[in-house]
């Protein structure tokens, strides 16, 4: 995957991506915060959609964390051409990439502890999609 990555949260996971962002800056990455930039109270569906336009626009991933990470997955996923995914574990994050090929990886600061989250990143970030069999699945996501 790309080096660039756009990252966006809403209140409920503004202080996790503080954390993300100065790490994956850390490790070389062009990480672009694309919002909220407090924990004011905020609506996620915003900060989804900011960030799923540059994924489709750049062909680059992205990160978004809100509270549980369901409402940002549930909001990019409306958007065509996204693909994100909830991850909570290792296994999760590899294989969404592995087999799903997902661009946006989704997080949730209540249920995520920072070390995992950011591991979770950096195994999404890193891995790469297998292709084959997978693809042809892929494929089948928009026919419906």
């Amino acid at each position: 995957m790309s080096k660039k990555v756009f990252i966006g949260a809403d209140h409920g996971g503004f202080a996790l991506k503080v954390v993300i962002v100065e790490h994956l800056t850390k490790k070389g990455y062009d990480v672009e915060d694309l919002g909220c930039y407090s924990t004011e109270s905020t609506d996620y569906p915003m900060y989804a959609e900011k960030v799923c336009e540059k994924v489709l626009e750049k062909n680059a991933p992205g990160i978004l964390i809100c509270g549980t990470g369901i409402g940002m997955s549930m909001a990019a996923n409306r958007i065509p051409g996204i693909r994100a995914a909830l991850a909570t574990n290792e296994f999760h994050a590899r294989l969404t990439r592995q087999h799903n090929n997902a661009n946006v990886l989704c997080l949730g600061e209540r249920v995520t502890g920072p070390g995992v989250a950011i591991n979770l990143a950096e195994i999404f970030l890193e891995t790469e999609f297998e292709g084959g069999r997978h693809q042809r699945r892929i494929d089948q996501f928009d026919k419906a």
